[in-house]
């Protein structure tokens, strides 16, 4: 959502944009049922939808778009140098806005079992699941807006949270106790996702006696945090304590010529709504800088 933003800011200002999308438009946006709070959309809207709809803003705008994504960055005499597996380009300014991705729990099987009904992707497998019963881990807004779309096809889903309370959105938590078909057990840890070939059951330890036991679920739903991706940004700069970037108040780095948007800087709301708010003043910070009157 920030990189679409900044790409259909810097247009409408008249700069030439290139906006390299990566495998997905969107980001994790794209595998949300409905983004909720999102201005214009009051019964919210399918971020599979919301993204092409900024993309054609931009487009009208002027803004090229790309399917590469990034490998490396270089400073280059004053500008930068983007490297993409269709060869580099040379910009004035960058805004990065490579988001996040979805964390992992750790635990044994759950890599050979991603896509054999272990997944981050409610929108995407829970038809597979039709009145089956699944399990989603976590306890933020991902975990339980998934688990409201999950429940409108399993016939049980056991929401699985290690702490005591929830942190999601109140109205997402009154969404999922309102819920007949949604379980919650709190102080629950998932150690192990067993199956041959498919997802059978996990095994648990609850955290109040360290009492194990195994669940029979058909599906995992892992929501339990959010990574940012700065990989291509190794010795550019300093990130903070959460591995993302710090910025000001007008999106900036510390680095001349290099602004961050969305969830991968610093003091990020993690909303929709926000990300495209960074979008657009860091591209307008940019436009600032170009013209001389940003910070040196």
């Amino acid at each position: 959502m920030a990189g679409l933003t900044a790409g259909l800011t810097a247009a409408r200002a008249g700069r030439k944009t290139r906006v390299l999308t990566g495998a997905a438009l969107g980001g994790n946006l794209v595998s949300i049922e409905r983004i909720d709070g999102y201005p214009g959309f009051p019964d919210g809207v399918p971020g599979y939808d919301l993204g092409p709809i900024i993309q054609e803003q931009a487009v009208a705008a002027g803004a090229e778009f790309a399917a590469g994504e990034a490998t490396a960055l270089h400073a280059d005499e004053g500008r930068w140098r983007v490297t993409t597996g269709d060869g580099d380009l040379s910009a004035r300014a960058l805004v990065i806005a490579t988001g996040t991705t979805l964390k992992t729990l750790g635990i044994p099987g759950e890599e050979e079992l991603h896509g054999k009904g272990v997944s981050h992707c409610a929108s995407c497998d829970a038809p597979l699941l039709r009145n089956r019963i699944v399990a989603v881990v976590g306890g933020g807004d991902s975990a339980l807006q998934e688990a409201l779309t999950l429940a409108q096809h399993a016939s049980r889903v056991i929401i699985l949270h290690r702490g005591t309370a929830f942190s999601a959105q109140a109205a997402y938590i009154q969404g999922v106790t309102n819920n007949p078909k949604i379980e919650v057990r709190f102080g629950t840890i998932v150690e192990e996702a067993i199956g041959n070939g498919g997802l059978k059951s996990v095994r648990t330890r609850t955290v109040s006696d360290g009492k194990t036991g195994e669940l029979e679920v058909a599906g995992l739903f892992v929501y339990v945090g959010l990574a940012p991706v700065t990989t291509l940004l190794d010795g550019l700069l300093v990130l903070d304590g959460s591995g993302r970037i710090p910025v000001d108040g007008e999106m900036r780095s510390n680095v001349p010529g290099l602004f961050a948007a969305g969830t991968v800087r610093s003091g990020s709301a993690g909303r929709a709504a926000s990300a495209a708010g960074d979008g657009a003043a860091a591209a307008l910070s940019a436009d600032r800088y170009l013209k001389g009157r940003g910070r040196p």
